[in-house]
């Protein structure tokens, strides 16, 4: 019998050993009683400054019969519900073809290929570790791949980021995605904590072994080669057209290819593809002295390698129903060059596992919705991340800077002279420009209106000091490909929409999850390839 006990407490200072005595008193048996035990989650209680405490759930395991006393922290565990995959009947006379290979990609590929299927991924960009070398030679030189940066390769944009596995969808598919990752090497620690995160350094390697798995089970990867033409007959799918001119047959296709494949958007659009406008966010990122966030949220404790770096997330609903708010939120780490187009200048943030980075940063950004995009058309959300990316270009000096400037200019409407205690810790150039001049009014206003809210939560956010850079406009995807509750594109067969840029996740475990999701629609129509 396995029981589940929460709300175990204990200080920074004390060891973790105390919690099976812990348990055994909360169901009044003694230490010996309980098999074995184990952390499902770990969260810091900072609400008291001068007593931050740890706060645990675990599992423990009983031989026999036990009765649970009447206490609303105790109850016995049951695993959530979770489907048994029935293989299908109907014939595959082609493998799977995946095109993407970020977490909806990766895991449903990796799905597949456990179950027999022998998957194909196509990829546009490179491997990991060619991957890394092209990104850090945009960094320090200015040199960008159009087809393998932050947005594309192997593990999509969440490789270049603090690689957190938070989420908060209810589905139980999330713990596969853990354990998935467990088995590729990732920290136990993960698994458990509340805020649970890789670090970009980790997740790299752990990427490898994800890639490793799936091939040892039957798939097989194609790197640097690009989906240019989807090919069908009837509306039913026969294969793709890779580097624009290969034709590989095909009666499935996972179209998993992540938030910035404006290009592979635009061609499945001509396509005849059903594609919808999506809300999604726009804005800048934040920059704070990281040891200022550790002040600000655990006082005496700050620093406390116990403890590990302060996070935050901060929102605020204005009148008239725009939501600001901080996103993607990297301790110790550093806002990167994220463009995957020339003469445009994209924001994104990452932390390695340590957080060990002198700033914290965060997107700051507004709701937007198809009501600001000007028009109907499916990809005006598209065009207007281009527009402003290319402003942020040109106020940069239109040669790959990023625009930065101090909160207090900014608040102000007067360009930067001099930055104070924070420095912009972009992995590009920067040049001082005032941010007020590119936003658009319906994001720059609701920044302002919110910042006092903002400040009220986390006290010293709204400093003057704080360092804005622009622009942040890959939240999510500004577009959805509509298809129906067995993850079929609507009006084409044989194609299976998923991920975050199709507009069904926003994170890396929901992407996972969604990719899972698409793999089991395909297990329960098709039998596996002889």
């Amino acid at each position: 019998m396995k029981i589940i006990i929460n709300n175990l407490k204990i200080g920074i200072d004390e060891d973790k050993s105390q919690l099976t005595s812990l348990a055994a008193a909360k169901l009044n048996v003694t230490a010996d009683d309980i098999k074995s035990l184990r952390i499902v989650k770990e969260s810091v209680d900072a609400r008291k400054k001068n007593n931050i405490m740890f706060v645990y759930s675990v599992t423990a395991d009983f031989e026999g019969n036990y009765k649970i006393p009447s206490d609303p922290d105790v109850r016995e565990f049951v695993y959530e519900n979770s489907e048994t995959l029935i293989h299908g009947d109907e014939q595959l006379d082609n493998r799977p073809v995946i095109i993407g290979s970020g977490p909806a990609g990766l895991f449903a590929a990796l799905t597949l290929a456990e179950n027999g299927y022998r998957p194909l991924i196509i990829e546009r960009g490179d491997t990991v570790d060619r991957r890394s070398e092209k990104v850090n030679r945009y960094w320090s030189k200015g040199t960008l791949d159009s087809e393998s940066n932050v947005q594309f390769g192997e593990g999509g944009a969440g490789t270049f980021s603090d690689g957190k596995l938070t989420t908060r969808i209810n589905d139980y598919r999330c713990e596969q995605v853990l354990d998935q990752f467990r088995k590729s090497g990732i920290p136990e620690e993960v698994l458990y904590k509340a805020k649970p995160h890789i670090g970009t350094d980790k997740l790299r390697k752990v990427l490898v072994k994800i890639r490793e798995r799936i091939i040892a089970a039957g798939g097989e990867f194609k790197f640097r080669t690009k989906m240019t033409s989807l090919l069908m007959e009837s509306g039913v799918v026969k294969g793709i057209v890779v580097n624009g001119s290969d034709k590989i047959a095909a009666s499935v296709v996972v179209m998993a290819v992540g938030h910035s494949a404006r290009d592979t958007f635009e061609m499945l659009f001509n396509s005849g593809i059903k594609i919808q406008q999506k809300a999604f966010s726009m804005g800048v990122r934040i920059e704070h002295l990281q040891k200022f966030i550790d002040e600000a949220q655990f006082g005496k404790f700050a620093g406390n390698k116990i403890i590990g770096a302060g996070e935050y997330q901060l929102f605020h609903k204005l009148p008239g129903g725009r939501t600001v708010y901080t996103f993607c939120m990297c301790p110790g780490g550093s806002v990167v060059a994220a463009a995957s187009e020339p003469e445009s200048i994209v924001t994104n943030g990452m932390s390695e596992f340590a957080r060990n980075k002198i700033n914290a940063n965060s997107a700051l950004v507004v709701s937007v919705g198809p009501s600001d995009y000007g028009t109907s058309h499916p990809l005006a959300g598209i065009e207007m991340q281009r527009k402003l990316e290319r402003s942020a270009f040109t106020a940069g000096g239109s040669n790959n800077s990023a625009p930065v400037q101090r909160l207090g200019d900014f608040m102000r409407n007067r360009r930067t002279q001099q930055f104070g205690s924070v420095v912009p810790g972009y992995t590009g150039e920067v040049t001082a420009a005032d941010l007020n001049r590119i936003l658009p009014v319906f994001i720059k206003d609701p920044i302002k209106d919110a910042m006092k809210f903002l400040d009220n939560k986390l006290r010293g956010f709204a400093m003057d000091d704080a360092v804005l850079t622009g622009v942040e406009t890959r939240t999510s995807s500004p577009l959805r490909l509509l298809r129906n509750e067995s993850c079929v594109a609507d009006g084409v067969d044989g194609l299976y929409p998923a991920g975050e840029g199709a507009g069904y996740a926003g994170g890396i475990v929901s992407a996972a999850v969604d990719g899972i999701r698409a793999a089991g629609e395909i297990i329960k129509r098709f039998r596996p390839l002889d």
